[in-house]
């Protein structure tokens, strides 16, 4: 049986920092928790982390062992289903072949970020692609400032970015998730 045809990576490199310079950024505790509860929600089978930092992808390993064997699955079961899905890999060609293990056809990259982009597709665009298709994708979410110009270059989709109401647009990477995730996989009202 095949996995859901869309997946999630997180990326911690390679980003850009408020200088436009590429760097590796920090792992958080509350965007793999947050963004492993909503892809869990929303029926994902894998939520990668990415990391080429060996003390990063231990960290994020034992995080998620934590919460799932002993005193922390115990406490609670429904944050280790979520942790359950987590993978840790050191690059985002890592997480593609992982991913792709679960699927006939070719793994493809989708990618979004905060600014707009020419060739951007809409969300929901995007979704009923999902829905009509078993082809599998995996989501790139960048940290810090952003993934970098190489990693759109590379993209088979670039998904337009969540837009609010106002002028600012700076939402957490956990926020952003969320939101997306509703609008690819959410219940349509």
């Amino acid at each position: 049986m095949e996995c859901n045809n869309l997946g999630i990576a997180l990326v911690h490199y390679p980003v850009l920092n408020k200088h436009h310079e590429v760097v590796t950024s920090a792992l958080t505790n509350l965007d793999q928790h947050d963004i492993a509860r909503s892809s869990k929600t929303f029926g994902l089978d894998r939520f990668y982390i990415v990391t080429p930092s060996e003390e990063q992808r231990k960290l994020a390993e034992r995080i998620s062992g934590h919460w799932q064997q002993g005193w922390g699955a115990a406490y609670n079961p429904d944050r280790r289903q979520a942790l359950d899905i987590v993978r840790v890999t050191p690059t985002i060609a890592s997480a593609v072949a992982d991913f792709q293990s679960g699927f006939s056809k070719p793994v493809k990259i989708a990618i979004t970020g905060a600014a707009h982009r020419s060739g951007s597709i809409a969300l929901a665009t995007f979704r009923k692609h999902l829905q009509e298709t078993d082809q599998p994708y995996l989501l790139l979410l960048g940290t810090g400032w952003g993934l970098t110009e190489e990693c759109f270059a590379t993209a088979d989709f670039i998904l337009e970015p969540i837009a609010g109401s106002g002028t600012y647009n700076h939402l957490s990477v956990r926020s952003a998730a969320a939101i997306m995730l509703d609008r690819l996989k959410g219940t349509e009202r």
